[in-house]
């Protein structure tokens, strides 16, 4: 048996980042973009998949966004603006995560990226909102995802994120927990070791 050692023979071209977003609200459209992270991913020589680099940024509402409380309280920052955040502004964070994401599609020969989120159409509109308001080129697929939600459903019987690590055997502090590179790492753990459970040979139809 031969496995498969390059990413883009993996998933048909498509390169996998795990992303996660923090916000202060569920509009992506009027809602802060509040923090952002991604974890790129690669290939063993073995054709088993696991975590490369992470990038995180914590990020300044953009011009006339809203600001729920609540929602503020949950992902437990009181004032997005403080400057013990060391925020950036929104197109700032979108490019030193974009970047990266860019150098890894040339580098591993894929057509473009496709984003790996637990809720994933949460985390890409807000990225897509995000991105047109910048004028960014966003490299991700428009509209498919990989949601950890169905795949953890199916592997553990579990949809949510820390009940899914925890009989995945994955470590979780909940004291960390809704901090975006944080879960971003967690949901990364996650699809990598459910994506390790179905190996792939090159001699596979699939």
């Amino acid at each position: 048996m031969n496995p498969i050692t390059h990413i883009k023979d993996r998933f048909r071209g498509f390169l996998p980042v795990v992303v996660d977003v923090e916000t202060a609200g569920f509009d992506a459209q009027n809602h802060a973009l509040i923090e952002i992270a991604a974890v790129t991913l690669k290939m063993t020589a073995q054709g088993l998949l696991e975590k490369d680099q992470v990038i995180q940024a914590n990020v300044l509402p953009f011009k006339g966004s809203k600001l729920d409380p609540s929602a503020l309280k949950f992902i437990g920052v009181e004032d997005p603006t403080h400057p013990f955040r060391m925020a950036i502004s929104e197109k700032e964070a979108l490019q030193k995560c974009f970047d990266p994401i860019k150098k890894q599609l040339k580098a591993t020969d894929c057509t473009r990226a496709i984003l790996v989120g637990h809720n994933a159409f949460f985390d890409l509109s807000f990225v897509k909102a995000a991105a047109e308001r910048c004028k960014l080129k966003s490299p991700f697929h428009e509209f498919s995802t990989f949601d950890t939600v169905s795949l953890a459903g199916l592997a553990y019987g579990q949809t949510v994120l820390a009940k899914a690590a925890k009989s995945a055997d994955i470590d979780w502090d909940n004291s960390k927990a809704h901090s975006a590179e944080y879960d971003t790492l967690k949901t990364a753990d996650l699809f990598c070791k459910i994506v390790n459970q179905w190996p792939l040979s090159k001699q596979s139809d699939i």
